[in-house]
C-alpha cells in the first residue's frame, strides 16, 4: 500500500481513475464533508474517505524508498523488484487487475549510457526466454515537448501525448478527433500530422525531426540525447531486437522527462511487454530534488501469455519431482522416510505417494505429474535393500541400491 496522495497526479487522469483506493478503516464516512455528500460527487468525496491506496506501478514507491533512505544508499543506484501491482481496470486479454511487473532502475546518473544498457537487458531477456522477433520502440519526452512548441500548443502537452499514444488503437482520424476535443484547431492538426506520420530509418527521421523542431531548443536537446543513445546501442551486438525511433511513442505517466521505452513483440498477438523511461526529479515530490533516474518493466503476466502462446515453455518447466517413493502399507512407509531424506539432501527432488494405495493408482499419479521415476519398496525391496527403479518413459526397470540411484539422478 500507498498513501493516496504520493500516487494521485503521477500517472494522468486515466491512470489517476484505474488506482484501487482503500477506505479509510472504521466509519469512513464521519470525517466526510456533508456538502460532498450531497452533490454525491465521488470524485471529491475520495479524499475524505481514502487515505491508502494499492501501489499502480513499482517506480513510485521506489522513489519514495529512495528517499527515505538517502543516506544509506550509494549513488548511482541500481536495483531491481518483482512485485504485483494492481489496476481498476476491465479485464482482458493482456489486462489484468493484479500483474507482476518486473522493474530495473538506475538513480542519480544522467548519463545516456544507462539508456542504452536498458535496451542491452531487455534484447538479452527476452532472447533468453525464446523471442526472436521484438522491436524496442524508443523516443524522447522533450522531442514531443518540441513538437508542441512548434505548433504553438506547448501547454497542450499533456494532452497531446495522450492522444497520439492511442494512434495505434483509434488511428489517425481518432487522434485528430480527440485533440480538436482538447482544442487543437485545424491548422494546429496539419502541422502535426506530417511529423506524426515519418517514415524511413532512424537516421532519417532524426534529420526530418531535427528540420521541424530547429526553432525548439528543447526539442533538439531531445534529438542528441536520442542520438547519443543509438551512439552507445551501435557500440553493442544486440541479439534479436530492433530498435526503432517511434514519433508517437508518448507513454502516458507524467513523470517521464527524457527518453521514453515500449516493447512490443512481432510473434503474437499482445500489447506492450514492456515500457520505461526517464524521470529527471520523480524524488522532487518526497523531498529530495533533482535526482535523475531512468527505469525499465518488463510485464511479466504478458511475456508469459506470449510465450504460452509460442510454446516456447520446455516440456519439464512444470516437473517439481524427479522421483516417487511408492508407498504400500505402514512397513513400506516406514522404511521409505529415511530413503526419502537422504534423495532430498543429495539435491533430488522427491516425494512419497502420501498414502497406502494400489500400484496402478501410484504409477498413475505419476504419469499426470509427468514424474519421470518411481522407486517401488515392497517386501523383497525391504528385504534386500535394493529399490526396483521403474522409469516411466521407458518402462524399464532395475534394481539399485539407494546410493546408486542418487548418484544415477545426480
Amino acid at each position: 500500500m500507498e498513501n493516496l496522495s504520493t500516487l494521485t497526479g503521477k500517472y494522468g487522469d486515466e491512470g489517476d481513475q484505474l488506482i484501487f483506493k482503500i477506505l479509510n478503516s472504521g466509519d469512513f464516512l464521519a470525517k466526510a464533508d456533508e456538502q460532498k455528500l450531497a452533490q454525491r460527487n465521488s470524485r471529491s468525496l475520495t479524499a475524505d474517505i481514502s487515505e491508502k491506496a494499492l501501489r499502480y506501478d513499482l517506480t513510485v514507491p521506489f522513489a519514495r524508498y529512495v528517499v527515505m533512505h538517502q543516506n544509506e544508499i550509494t549513488f548511482p543506484f541500481k536495483r531491481y523488484q518483482v512485485q504485483p501491482v494492481w489496476r481498476a481496470d476491465r479485464p482482458q486479454k493482456g489486462r489484468y487487475r493484479e500483474f507482476y511487473q518486473c522493474d530495473a532502475d538506475v538513480v542519480g546518473s544522467d548519463s545516456l549510457l544507462n539508456e542504452a544498457e536498458f535496451i542491452l537487458i531487455y534484447d538479452e531477456a527476452l532472447s533468453q526466454l525464446g523471442l526472436r522477433d521484438f522491436s524496442i520502440l524508443i523516443n524522447n519526452r522533450k522531442v514531443l515537448a518540441g513538437i508542441a512548441e512548434v505548433i504553438g500548443k506547448p501547454e497542450l502537452i499533456i494532452d497531446m501525448t495522450v492522444a497520439i499514444d492511442k494512434l495505434d488503437k483509434i488511428g489517425m482520424d481518432g487522434v485528430k478527433k480527440e485533440l480538436q476535443e482538447k482544442g487543437f484547431s485545424e491548422e494546429d492538426l496539419r502541422k502535426l500530422e506530417p511529423i506524426i506520420a515519418l517514415q524511413g530509418s532512424n537516421a532519417e527521421k532524426i534529420a526530418s525531426l531535427r528540420e521541424v523542431l530547429k526553432q525548439s531548443e528543447t526539442g533538439l536537446r531531445g534529438i542528441e540525447e536520442l542520438e547519443k543513445v543509438f551512439y552507445y546501442v551501435d557500440a553493442f551486438t544486440l541479439q534479436h531486437a530492433k530498435v526503432t525511433l517511434d514519433i508517437t511513442l508518448a507513454r502516458g505517466l507524467n513523470y517521464y522527462t527524457g527518453a521514453i521505452f515500449e516493447v512490443k513483440t512481432h510473434e503474437a498477438a499482445m500489447g506492450s511487454i514492456g515500457g520505461g523511461g526517464r524521470y529527471d526529479d520523480l524524488t522532487g515530490m518526497f523531498g529530495l530534488k533533482n535526482l535523475t533516474g531512468v527505469g525499465i518493466s518488463f510485464g511479466a503476466d504478458r511475456i508469459y501469455d506470449v510465450m504460452e502462446e509460442l510454446k516456447l515453455f520446455p516440456g519439464t518447466a512444470s516437473v517439481s519431482t524427479k522421483i516417487l517413493l511408492t508407498n504400500f502399507d505402514e512397513a513400506a512407509e516406514r522404511f521409505a522416510l529415511p530413503l526419502l531424506q537422504q534423495l532430498r539432501n543429495a539435491g533430488i527432488s522427491s516425494e512419497i505417494y502420501p498414502a497406502p494405495a494400489k500400484l496402478q493408482k501410484q504409477l498413475k499419479y505419476a504419469n499426470d505429474k509427468q514424474i519421470a521415476y518411481v522407486a517401488l519398496i515392497g517386501e523383497e525391496e525391504m528385504k534386500s535393500g535394493k529399490l526396483s527403479l521403474k522409469n516411466m518413459q521407458s518402462g524399464e526397470q532395475r534394481s539399485l541400491t539407494i546410493d546408486e540411484i542418487i548418484r544415477e539422478m545426480q
